[in-house]
């Protein structure tokens, strides 16, 4: 990982830095909260030499000025290495690393421009070549990962741990509030932490292995939050870099959720047949793992993409498939326990999906409805799309009352999510309402909407026909 070489140089000359790195940093970040007018401690300043640049322009005038102080001459932000905006390639993260040392450099760039807002990555569209690559590169991998382990910073079990609870929280935050609520905290926790512990080394390889599996994870979540708050480019390369980390835990399992989890991005900006590729190379990728739970839901994202498609025979098979996976599970001996979230309900809202978009409006409401029962997860994201599906479903059979009361009551729970998945549900019924042209209910029910957050929503970043339904 790169750090922040000018800054150093000038903590060394000012007294504030000693070659073995460890003197200094807390009278170093005592001169910097005195000139800030707010208290810094030294793993402030730890992370700023680790190359991370303070998003607020009077910290970092602060931090100049702390050095200009104790060197007897002006320092500008320039001289310190934040004053200039970090550079990076268009495609940074979109290829899959050959080794472990080139996925941890490319993903801690990735994490800094996250939080530098390097609009090129932030905006920038998916790229189907570097679906395919990744899919392709993780499937015929035969490599036998070896690590240098030559950072300084020694890892334990402990940090593992702490990794595992911090993304366990910022999950249960994502899956209440959506991606956009604390995407960015995610990220700066991912910058400021996990790419330090990836950088450093391990007492054995097992621990080595337990620290890429938290990272693969870590980074999975961030990538789920980029994706639910509509910035897609990001998003892809997070899941890229992601796979690519569990190639250093020997988990199958887990990157073929990564794939399934990438075939759910793709169907939602309309890459069906890609999508529809990346699920099948999951289960292709993962025959002997013994998972039915992971077979079932990659079964159900194939059926996603074909329904999109149009395809209906070939979707009826993979949703055939995916029941049959489904039932024959044992969740407390499955090996992909991360898919214990999995149960009757989100099986249901899947084919509710598909029904949905084949154009068999009641089996869709069937199966909506029988996902919002007594199994339904308790996720307010999830209710919110069955709830958007069965209102579309009620709308295409022509019980127009029905259907706007339900979407109504999607409005509602909507109210908490900062989710531009969300926003896109929306904006497709909002969509078909339109085309069944100007009643009085439809009117009714638009005044009623228009005090909700979703509904008025004039920005949408994906617009509609955009539509998917896999994490919570």
């Amino acid at each position: 990982m790169d750090g922040n070489a000018q800054l150093a140089a000038l903590m060394r000359e000012a007294g504030f830095l000693k070659d073995d790195g460890s003197v200094g940093l807390k009278v170093f970040a005592r001169a910097v909260s005195q000139q800030a007018g707010r208290p810094f401690t030294h793993t402030y300043v730890r992370r700023w030499l680790d190359g991370m640049v303070p998003r607020d322009e009077k910290t970092r005038q602060a931090i100049a000025r702390a050095l200009g102080g104790r060197l007897g001459r002006q320092i500008a932000p320039d001289d310190v290495g934040f004053g200039k905006t970090l550079k990076v390639s268009p495609d940074l993260g979109l290829a899959y690393p050959t080794d472990s040392a080139d996925n941890v450099k490319a993903v801690s760039r990735l994490w800094q421009a996250d939080l530098d807002s390097i609009s090129s990555l932030l905006n920038a569209p998916a790229n189907t070549a570097a679906w395919n690559e990744a899919a392709l590169s993780w499937l015929v991998s035969t490599r036998q990962e070896v690590f240098s382990d030559t950072g300084k910073r020694k890892v334990n079990a402990a940090d593992i741990n702490g990794v595992r609870s911090t993304t366990s929280m910022f999950d249960q935050l994502d899956g209440e509030h959506g991606g956009g609520h604390a995407r960015r905290a995610l990220i700066e926790f991912l910058r400021t932490d996990l790419s330090g512990l990836l950088d450093g080394s391990a007492p054995n390889e097992a621990v080595r292995r337990d620290l890429f599996k938290a990272g693969a994870q870590a980074t999975l979540l961030g990538a789920w939050m980029s994706y639910d708050a509509g910035l897609h480019g990001i998003a892809q390369r997070y899941f890229i870099q992601a796979l690519r980390m569990t190639e250093a835990t020997n988990d199958r399992l887990l990157g073929a959720s990564i794939l399934d989890a990438m075939s759910h991005q793709a169907t939602f900006l309309g890459r069906y047949r890609e999508a529809a590729n990346l699920a099948r190379t999951a289960r292709m990728g993962t025959v002997a793992s013994g998972s039915a739970s992971a077979a079932a839901h990659f079964y159900a994202m194939e059926a996603r993409a074909l329904a999109r498609l149009g395809d209906a025979v070939e979707c009826d098979r993979a949703m055939a498939a995916a029941v049959r996976e489904f039932e024959r599970r044992d969740p407390a001996t499955d090996p992909a326990e991360w898919f214990g979230y999995f149960n009757e309900s989100e099986l249901a809202a899947e084919l509710g999906h598909c029904n949905r978009d084949l154009g068999r409006s009641v089996d869709a409401t069937a199966f909506a409805t029988q996902s919002l029962g007594p199994t339904a997860s308790g996720y307010v994201r999830s209710d919110f799309f069955a709830t958007m599906v069965l209102a579309d479903s009620y709308l295409d059979q022509g019980e127009l009352e029905q259907a706007c009361d339900v979407a109504l009551k999607a409005l509602t729970i909507g109210e908490t999510l900062k989710s531009a998945r969300c926003q896109a549900y929306v904006d497709e019924f909002r969509t078909r309402l339109t085309k069944v042209g100007r009643s009085t209910v439809a009117t009714e029910f638009a005044e009623q909407a228009s005090n909700a957050r979703l509904w008025t929503a004039q920005d949408s970043k994906t617009g509609p026909n955009r539509v998917a339904s896999r994490r919570p």
